[in-house]
């Protein structure tokens, strides 16, 4: 990625965590939905958004849809609070790696934990 696209991509997730925090009042937002990376594409049209929401995958679903459907909007409010143009098309998607970090580091301290009392219970 280029500098300008970083930068795009980084302006685009501030600006559009807070239109998300503070202008839509969609239900099935539910509580805590993020916006945890933006990725534009090189030539500035695309974005892909990515959001994780408090909750499973079900809520996370949910949330990509509400967000699908609020585009229209995002966009138009994007244009008002930013000189660039055009404002690109946002493509919404669920991420999931905090819920898979969280597994991951599960999964380590089982086995830390296995390790930690199997050569103990090996010696008796």
């Amino acid at each position: 990625m280029s500098r300008r696209t970083d930068r795009v991509s980084n302006l685009l997730r501030r600006e559009l965590s807070t239109l998300i925090q503070r202008e839509l009042n969609d239900p099935r937002l539910g509580g805590l939905v993020s916006v945890t990376t933006v990725e534009t594409t090189p030539d500035l049209l695309t974005a892909r958004v990515f959001i994780s929401a408090l909750g499973g995958k079900e809520e996370r679903e949910s949330a990509v849809r509400a967000l699908g459907k609020a585009e229209g909007f995002l966009r138009r409010a994007l244009r008002d609070r930013l000189e660039m143009r055009p404002i690109p098309a946002l493509h919404f998607e669920a991420d999931a790696s905090i819920e898979e970090g969280v597994n991951v580091s599960t999964l380590i301290d089982h086995v830390a934990a296995e390790r930690s009392t199997g050569p103990e219970t090996e010696k008796r």
